[in-house]
């Protein structure tokens, strides 16, 4: 491994080690609960949004990307899941806003714990958890780049214990991936 892959992995490594546990597991509950899931990001927390979106799907569930042409309104009994880094995406509060005004469940994935979008949500899940030193600039990862990857990297171990809990398999899993591309 060359010094710029160590930088990443040790990066993101201290990310994820200080994401408490248990949030998979309340992020799944939710999920399970839900009548359909709606997902949503900016910029490149979209792109992070996207994977979790198609895995969802994958695993059997009701998902739709926020903003597409063909989402359905989100009603009463749903799930908004939002990530975003700040918390505070101005492109994005007006609908975490209308999800909770029309009785959705909200889940913001952010770096932070306190945020206008925590204060509306029923779980934050704050990648990184309480070290202060997590997102800070590092030479070589620009911007968003630590937690765009960690939240993947927390999203994609969500999954694969999805995949454990309920006992899915690949076949059965590729048997729900498009097949129109």
């Amino acid at each position: 491994m060359n010094k710029y892959q160590e930088l990443v992995v040790s990066k993101l490594t201290n990310v994820i080690n200080n994401t408490a546990e248990g949030y998979d597991d309340k992020i799944l509950s939710l999920v399970d609960a839900a009548g359909r899931t709606f997902i949503g990001g900016a910029g490149r927390s979209l792109l992070v949004s996207r994977f979790f979106a198609m895995r969802l799907v994958h695993a059997g569930y009701q998902v739709s990307m926020v903003g597409e042409v063909v989402t359905p309104s989100i009603q009463a009994g749903d799930l908004f899941i939002v990530i975003s880094g700040s918390g505070s995406t101005e492109t994005l509060m007006p609908l975490v806003k209308k999800a909770k005004s029309q009785g959705a469940k909200i889940i913001v994935i952010s770096m932070k714990a306190q945020s206008p979008m925590a204060e509306l949500a029923d779980l934050v899940v704050p990648v990184g958890g309480n070290d202060a030193n997590a997102f800070d600039k590092t030479h070589g990862m620009p911007m968003g780049t630590i937690f765009e990857l960690s939240t993947l990297w927390f999203l994609e171990a969500t999954i694969a214990k999805l995949v454990d809990q309920k006992g899915l398999t690949e076949e059965g899993m590729r048997a729900i991936h498009a097949n129109l591309e």
